[in-house]
């Protein structure tokens, strides 16, 4: 200000007072937006801030329910739980693993193959909040780790429920066994919308009974409110809806005959299928060798996982449900049934066996050197006659096997409830133009057609489709929908839900041409090649043996057991059923390599049906001291 200047009181009043009204209203619009803002997170956003609040102060806690037991047809148990302390370690809240396991070590007795299962499980189930390092802590190793738990963060005791199954080996092809939830395992969850019910579950069925009836046996998940302080303890417990205890499963097994079977085949390798013809229910389903089940409860370790998948004998597969195996001389009722049902043959008419058939500048040899003289359709079968059901194959043309014998299940799958069954192979030239890719390999062959006709060739079938095939003949052509479950039990209320025996089909087969077979079926048992397995048996049975090749025998070549390889030696078959007017069993078996199915295969099955008939247990493996009849 100059000299001289006099001050403007009124302006500067003016621009002091708009100074002013702007810091108001800048104020004002402050406390108004901080009053709309507590507006909105008050009265707008209060039910979200709410349940924010509460899940900090409430922890929901799954409680996983007890798996129902699995138990044969007289109630003996044969899958169960039973509750144990587990070690855990969160990996996602510990930083140093290795370290905090060796510090463990100090407090709990952790074996190496502990430190190995846990680190399978880092890699198998990446998704689980915690796995545990040790399994069935004593007390006192709880009440150690409890004085010392506050130096292990991400450390905790948990109690489990374990899967057990009593009987090891007996029936594990059938029961199947339980696993870590994996990858895949999730996907199925999320794919059926179960994740909710899986909640705290780590464990699930992997293969057999405990798996294809997983929904079942697994029960409901059940629910805790915990109130918890900010260290995430539990003070109190609010609200619990209780889990439900999943289903118990009665089977049709028969666990009395499964062990009859077993110890029948002693060491062998194979299988075999027991069904009950008029229903369907499976009494006996045995893959040998098995395995342990119990070994993969708590995770298998590395050392077993290797010993069963490196094995040579291949314990996991399960020969009955997917082994695939040529049926051989099995195979000729069938080709005679329909053989009969076609018109091509008469009972009575015959061929003359000079022990081979020429056919196309190749000769086809019987097992028989000679042959069997003059042959008619009961001879063929009781003596099992291949020259008879080379000329009979030519007759019928592939198209009409083909035809014929899928009727009866052979090349599809028959709808066991068990999940992983094979189809198996039926071959027809429509069944090799869609298999082979080069048109050289397409056409279908007529002397292809010759080595079908008895069993041999491109032909393919499961033990259990061997086994159905058998138990359709001997109820007259009405084929049942194999079953292993019998009914499922209500773990509340005891209510029981009836697996129903399900019809599938019945084959319009003619009466009198059923019974020419059963006949003959019948004299392989009494006269024929069943007939020193069967000697001086209690009841009526009917078989028929067969022997499948491995490797193919060069032409004028003889097969010769001594000089073949063990794993490259014939796999022993053998069907029957008894009794013969009123069939109460149906079987097929199969000896992986063990020969002639009439010294091999066929004591097993009596061995079997004299345990099922009569009560009879034997005292060792069959086929110790049996002999072979002529043929297979």
């Amino acid at each position: 200000m100059k000299f001289g200047e006099f001050r403007n009181t009124e302006r500067e009043l003016h621009n002091f007072q708009v100074r002013i009204s702007v810091a108001g209203f800048v104020v004002m619009g402050a406390f108004a937006l901080l009053f709309l803002r507590f507006v909105y997170l008050q009265v707008i956003q209060h039910n979200y801030y709410q349940t924010k609040a509460e899940d900090n102060r409430i922890s929901i806690v799954p409680i996983t329910p007890n798996r129902g037991n699995i138990l044969d047809r007289n109630g003996v148990v044969l899958a169960r739980n039973y509750s144990a302390y587990t070690l855990e370690i969160a990996p996602g809240k510990v930083a140093n693993l290795e370290e905090t396991i060796n510090q463990l070590a100090t407090i709990v007795v952790i074996r190496p193959s502990d430190r190995n299962r846990f680190k399978r499980l880092l890699i198998e189930a990446k998704g689980a909040e915690t796995l545990p390092i040790r399994i069935r802590l004593s007390d006192e190793e709880v009440a150690r780790f409890a004085a010392s738990s506050f130096r292990f963060p991400g450390v905790e005791i948990r109690a489990r429920l374990f899967r057990q199954y009593p009987h090891a080996e007996l029936a594990s092809h059938a029961l199947g066994y339980m696993g870590r939830i994996n990858d895949r395992d999730v996907d199925w969850i999320e794919e059926r919308d179960l994740e909710a019910n899986y909640k705290g579950t780590d464990h699930i069925g992997k293969t057999g009974i405990e798996q294809s009836y997983e929904l079942e046996l697994h029960g409901t998940t059940g629910y805790e409110q915990v109130e918890v302080d900010a260290g995430r303890r539990g003070v109190r417990t609010l609200s619990r809806t209780a889990a439900i205890s999943g289903n118990n499963l009665v089977l049709t097994l028969d666990l009395a005959l499964q062990e009859v079977v077993e110890t029948a085949f002693g060491d062998r390798r194979g299988a075999l299928v027991a069904i009950e013809p008029s229903t369907g229910g499976v009494l006996a389903f045995v893959s040998k060798p098995g395995f342990d089940p119990n070994l993969f409860v708590d995770g298998i370790d590395p050392a077993s996982w290797d010993a069963l998948n490196t094995s040579l004998d291949r314990p996991l597969n399960n020969r009955a449900l997917t082994g695939v195996y040529p049926p051989g001389s099995t195979f000729k009722p069938y080709m005679a049934l329909a053989a009969l049902e076609y018109g091509k043959r008469t009972p009575s008419q015959t061929i003359s066996d000079p022990g081979y058939y020429d056919f196309g500048g190749r000769r086809f040899r019987d097992d028989k050197v000679g042959g069997h003289g003059m042959v008619d359709m009961y001879k063929s079968i009781v003596v099992s006659c291949d020259t008879y059901y080379y000329t009979l194959a030519n007759d019928l043309g592939i198209d009409n096997i083909s035809r014929f014998m899928s009727q009866f299940g052979f090349g599809s799958r028959t709808g066991i409830d068990m999940e992983g069954e094979s189809a198996g192979i039926l071959p027809s030239a429509e069944w090799k133009m869609k298999r082979f890719r080069k048109p050289e390999q397409q056409k279908w062959y007529a002397g292809e057609t010759i080595s079908v006709g008895i069993g041999q060739g491109y032909n393919a079938y499961t033990p259990l489709q061997l086994a159905q095939a058998m138990a359709t003949l001997a109820n007259n052509g009405v084929m049942y929908r194999p079953h292993l479950v019998k009914f499922i039990e209500n773990f509340n209320t005891g209510e029981k839900r009836f697996v129903e025996p399900q019809p599938l089909k019945t084959i319009p087969l003619k009466p009198e041409n059923i019974e020419i077979i059963k006949r003959a079926m019948a004299g392989v048992n009494t006269e024929g090649t069943g007939a020193r397995a069967f000697a001086g048996a209690g009841y009526s049975s009917a078989g028929k043996t067969g022997t499948a090749q491995v490797i193919a025998i060069k032409q004028g070549e003889k097969y010769s057991e001594a000089r073949t390889a063990e794993r490259h030696r014939d796999h022993a078959l053998f069907i029957a059923f008894a009794p013969v007017d009123s069939p109460k069993i149906a079987l097929a078996v199969l000896v992986e390599n063990g020969g002639f199915g009439a010294a091999a295969a066929a004591p097993i099955a009596r061995l079997v049906m004299d345990y099922y008939l009569l009560g009879k247990k034997p005292a060792k493996p069959a086929g110790e001291d049996a002999g072979a009849s002529d043929g297979d």
